[in-house]
């Protein structure tokens, strides 16, 4: 549902409050849209990672070598790449999903679940209900 016009001057006016009284915190909040991964992915990706070169070093070292080709130490190469594959693709997946879940929160109708939603969201979505709030007490 759009804003209506009076909606529309209020938003604007509180977001040109916000950028007059912080601008960094409010450029920080316009352009949050790509997120660092999270410590949880790093450290997979890092575990990865040194399992990886692990493998790429004992592949050379190991007398083990079929057909003189050192296979585990390619297996370790494709782990490292893997885990960097992981961590890239982490920050862009979870980008996506906080697009995703900012865009289905914010569209809709005034449901008790709605409500519900967007309390476990972020700073932007608790203001966007306080403002809705105080609109419609009026």
């Amino acid at each position: 549902m759009p804003l209506s016009e009076h909606e529309q001057r209020m938003l604007e006016q509180i977001e040109s409050a916000l950028y007059a009284e912080d601008p960094k915190f409010a450029s920080s909040v316009r352009g949050g849209r790509l997120r660092t991964t999270s410590s949880r992915r790093k450290l997979q990706a890092a575990a990865l990672f040194a399992l990886g070169l692990f493998l790429l070093v004992a592949g050379i070292a190991a007398p083990v070598k079929p057909g003189g080709f050192p296979i585990i130490s390619l297996i370790g190469f494709i782990v490292m790449f893997g885990a960097g594959v992981l961590l890239l693709l982490g920050a862009s997946r979870s980008a996506a999903k906080n697009e995703r879940s900012g865009k289905g929160v914010s569209s809709g109708g005034s449901g008790g679940h709605q409500g519900k939603q967007r309390k476990s969201g972020g700073f932007s979505e608790r203001m966007e209900d306080r403002f809705r709030r105080r609109f419609e007490q009026e």
